[in-house]
């Protein structure tokens, strides 16, 4: 496989230095992408460069994932408009570990062969050098004239909303060369991939090599991932969209995927999956058919979500986004078969209440469930009109007025879902 005919085509390629692909064409290389561990979850954000890495294994060659320990207590201006929080050890420690363990479902750490991935902190090898040994053995070969000519440099010190940049962020692709060196010499690693607009520094690197080690290095950027309507890739309201469950649900996950454009799916299934290329064609030519059916994105859901979380995860995911779907037994079966915290997600931004089980198991009248107890409603003759109607459902089923709330009517032994019409959710939470 030629990684960098792979990385084309599939759209993961901005830019790469002349000579890349002969010198990957003459045996097994290594490369490394840092990531700056600011928190103990990858993102989706971070996924381009980690794919990256999985193209390049399966090529065989050896992906090499940096935690930038160091870095991350320094904090890189690249993109920035304003300097990022400092970290201390124990903080960066623990999030390496959650780092390490999401890389896992990426790459291959366990391999027999000699293009097994290895993960390595620059804090390692940073916390042993002093002020003045790191100005004498590393600063002297780098030029203040060539560091402020980087863009990344340009942006912060001339924008009109700036404050200037500290020195501390300053020597930021100082210590990322410095990285690159000493990958090169105890790993010979002669590869370092990133987002483009990591550039700057990565090319820092290759001076650095050549100045000092008196050897050669090349730079490998991908494209910054854009949404179609120009928003960000991987937020949303509320956020980034993680990898660790404990910050996105697996539900919310498959969503986000599951809800991007058709333009967009057909962008992201090249970079984010391992399908090849006759495949993905054969997707896309499905999808444009029948765009209504969104087959493209259920595939890209599906392939993500279970590589980063699990199929049960996944299976629990799909029954979720369902549900809202369905109607009768099957959608009463289908609630009270999922998981308590999956009905939270589903519901989430929905009005809600909270029941005392003490009253719960006395009974709840409806119309005061409604009304009285849950303000879902103005008031009882609304509700008793609407119950009139059959417009009132609890979970998924219609009742009357005579309908009274007891435990038997719990999801997950926490919930119960009460409707008016088919667009009005009410959750009640029972504590």
């Amino acid at each position: 496989m030629n990684l960098i005919e792979e990385l084309t085509w599939r759209g993961m390629l901005h830019d790469s230095m002349p000579g890349m692909e002969e010198h990957l064409a003459e045996q097994m290389r290594a490369a490394y992408v840092g990531i700056d561990p600011t928190a103990d979850s990858l993102h989706i954000g971070h996924l381009v460069s980690v794919m990256m890495l999985k193209h390049l294994q399966v090529a065989g060659h050896k992906p090499i994932a940096l935690v930038g320990g160091a870095t991350g207590m320094i904090g890189d201006p690249s993109g920035k408009s304003a300097e990022r929080n400092l970290l201390d050890e124990a903080t960066l420690r623990k999030n390496e570990e959650g780092l390490k363990t999401q890389l896992k479902k990426f790459l291959d750490f366990e391999s027999a062969e000699k293009n097994a991935a290895e993960l390595v902190n620059n804090y390692d090898w940073m916390k042993n050098f002093s002020f003045l040994g790191f100005i004498r053995d590393v600063g002297k070969h780098i030029t203040v004239n060539y560091m402020m000519a980087k863009d990344s440099v340009k942006k912060r010190i001339a924008g009109e909303d700036s404050d200037g940049m500290s020195f501390t962020e300053f020597t930021y692709q100082l210590v990322q060369g410095y990285d690159f060196l000493h990958l090169y010499r105890e790993k010979n690693c002669t590869i370092q991939m990133g987002g483009s607009d990591q550039w700057g520094n990565i090319v820092t690197g290759t001076e650095l090599i050549r100045r000092i080690g008196g050897g050669k290095a090349f730079a490998v950027t991908c494209p910054l991932i854009t949404k179609a309507d120009g928003g960000k890739f991987g937020k949303t309201e509320s956020g980034n969209v993680w990898l660790d469950p404990e910050k996105t649900s697996p539900y919310k996950f498959y969503q986000f995927w599951l809800n991007t454009s058709d333009e967009d799916a057909e962008k992201y299934i090249k970079i984010f999956t391992l399908f090849g290329k006759e495949k993905i064609g054969s997707l896309i030519k499905e999808h444009k058919e029948a765009p209504h059916m969104r087959s493209l994105q259920k595939t890209l859901a599906e392939d993500i979500t279970i590589r980063v979380h699990s199929q049960e995860e996944y299976v629990n995911a799909v029954k979720a986004s369902e549900i809202l779907f369905k109607k009768g037994k099957e959608a009463v079966d289908g609630l009270k078969s999922l998981p308590a915290n999956l009905i939270q997600d589903i519901f989430e931004g929905v009005p809600q209440a909270t029941f005392s089980k003490a009253e719960l198991a006395n009974g709840i009248e409806i119309v005061s469930a409604l009304v009285e107890k849950g303000e879902f409603l103005k008031s009882n003759g609304e509700a008793r009109r609407e119950l009139k109607q059959n417009a009132i459902s609890v979970n998924k089923e219609k009742v009357t007025d005579t309908k009274i709330l007891g435990e038997d009517d719990l999801i997950g032994g926490k919930y119960i879902l009460l409707q008016k019409g088919k667009k009005n959710n009410f959750l009640v939470t029972v504590e």
